[in-house]
């Protein structure tokens, strides 16, 4: 605050100079006035800057409290979430607890090693390891031999078993055998197999996408049924989550699905997520592998992975359900195995696809793979987890330059998922289940996927590959180096899908539906 004083010298000092005691009073009075104006000046001044203060201390709190409840909103909310999706994340079904039998049992045939002509068998008996073998004859009048099985004890979350698989690596092409497994002086029923000749141009396999039967389901019966329509075919492929949870009960019924099936061809399948047990991270118990035994060999780093030249052609099994560090493992196995790959025809298996039909999922997966596929010419990658069938060509914008790496997802479950109708996919399949047949003659590949119910053709497509004496030719006048005939697209869709109304998300799906309907009738039964 100004002293007094300041008002008085400030309106006397002239007058003090003159020794004017009159006019000296009269600025004493002044500044006395002045004096009080200024403190009342003051007075406001400060009640308004402190009223200021105390409103700005208000919207700071104010804003404090609104974003502290904007945050604690936000919380909760994803709280919520993910309790909602807990369950789907990380519960793990409880596992019953069981028995092993002491008898053989749950036999299955596979490939071995890297090479056609191998095979192994495992089964599993007993809860503790016994000498085992596999007794092998040659058919129609060859010596018995036997085989000695390697043993390996897993323990489950509610139980154990013994496991065992013998390994058979002097097969002979072109030959009939019989066999059947021995664990402590229990044998297994006779099984027989076939090898076929090597060298050859032509193969034939089936493929299914995910099964995941329900305990007491019809899998079993639509194996055989397809099996019996396509007798060429010389094994089977399943493309992840052949069970549908990791517990005994899921892999007796598994067991069931294949019976008297992959007991007379070998049988290849990758992981799927259904095969693992949920968590951070998430772990593959140690029975897959004992139960899929050519993984114990074939493994890198604890990756799932394994490749097969059978033929012409050389398949390649990835484990897509990894964390990143696993997957980029994977990509330098990949890439090496196809750098060093002579076969004519490459073919991808992995359970995640690379382009989804559920949105803009898996897309670290198709980061990691997909620029290694296209790069190294792998002519058709066969997929599953999203439960419906979706074919993708690529370049299928411009059908005129429709070239590989053909896309497939396929399912063969009970469980149908709702998809997305992406432009890029050539042919759509809901509301059903489906399995594949894929042969190869000379410079062909031929793919048709059937409905299982009445095994109706579905889809079907060719890859040619124009040859050369000298090779594929480069001309630009010259045929194209890989032709698409695609006879699919003359197949209607099915696409029918009975909504509950009462459910948002299946009101929401049917106008999806009815959307892709009205932008692609030409597709349409």
């Amino acid at each position: 605050m100004i002293p007094y004083f300041y008002f008085f010298t400030l309106h006397s000092s002239f007058f003090i100079l003159h020794k004017d005691e009159a006019r000296i009073r009269e600025a004493r009075i002044i500044a006395a006035k002045l004096q009080k104006k200024y403190e009342k000046a003051a007075e406001k001044r400060l009640y308004f800057n402190n009223l200021y203060y105390f409103c700005s201390m208000i919207h700071k709190k104010t804003r404090k409290r609104a974003t502290f409840a904007l945050v604690m909103l936000l919380l909760v909310g994803l709280l919520v979430w993910v309790y909602s999706r807990w369950d789907v994340w990380f519960r793990n079904p409880e596992e019953p607890p069981y028995i092993s039998e002491t008898a053989p049992h749950r036999v299955l045939l596979t490939f071995g090693d890297s090479l056609e002509m191998s095979r192994n068998v495992s089964w599993q008996a007993d809860s503790i390891l016994h000498p085992s073998h596999l007794e092998l004859a040659l058919l129609p009048d060859g010596d018995t031999v036997s085989i000695e099985a390697y043993g390996e004890v897993f323990r489950s979350r509610s139980g154990q078993a013994a496991y065992y698989v013998a390994r058979l690596r002097q097969l002979q092409p072109e030959a009939c055998y019989a066999y059947r497994a021995v664990t402590n002086g229990k044998t297994s029923p006779w099984y027989h197999f076939h090898t076929y000749a090597q060298g050859r141009d032509s193969l034939s396999f089936l493929y299914v996408g995910d099964v995941q039967d329900s305990i007491g389901g019809e899998a079993n019966r639509f194996l055989r049924e397809a099996l019996s329509r396509h007798p060429q075919s010389e094994f089977l492929i399943c493309g992840g989550d052949l069970t549908e949870r990791p517990v005994d009960a899921h892999w007796a019924e598994t067991f069931r699905d294949i019976d008297s099936v992959c007991q007379a061809m070998p049988l290849l399948n990758v992981t799927g997520n259904h095969d693992y047990l949920k968590g951070l991270p998430v772990s593959l118990e140690r029975r897959f592998p004992l139960v899929f035994s050519y993984f114990l060999d074939s493994k890198v780093e604890d990756n799932q992975v394994y490749t097969l030249r059978y033929g012409s052609a050389q398949f390649f099994l990835l484990d897509s359900n990894r964390e990143l560090p696993y997957l980029l493992t994977q990509r330098r196995w990949l890439e090496e195995q196809l750098s060093r790959s002579t076969a004519p025809w490459k073919i991808v298996i992995l359970h995640h696809p690379l382009f989804s039909i559920r949105g803009n999922n898996n897309l670290i997966q198709r980061w990691v793979f997909n620029d290694l596929i296209e790069d190294y010419g792998v002519d058709l990658v066969l997929q599953g987890h999203e439960h419906a069938y979706a074919r993708m060509t690529s370049s299928a914008s411009s059908p005129t330059k429709r070239t590989t790496p053909v896309y497939t997802v396929s399912h063969c479950s009970p469980k149908n998922y709702f998809i997305q109708f992406d432009d890029r996919f050539d042919k759509f399949g809901i509301s059903s289940r489906y399995y594949q047949t894929v042969s190869i003659k000379a410079d062909t590949l031929t793919m048709a996927a059937y409905e299982v119910y009445h095994h109706t053709l579905y889809d079907s497509l060719r890859i040619i590959k124009n040859v050369r004496a000298d090779g594929f030719s480069p001309s630009e006048d010259a045929a194209p180096r890989v032709l698409i005939e695609d006879y699919g697209c003359a197949i209607p869709e099915y696409l029918e899908f009975t909504p509950d109304l009462s459910r948002r998300k299946d009101r929401a799906y049917a106008e999806r539906i009815k959307e892709y309907k009205s932008r692609h009738p030409e597709r349409l039964r």
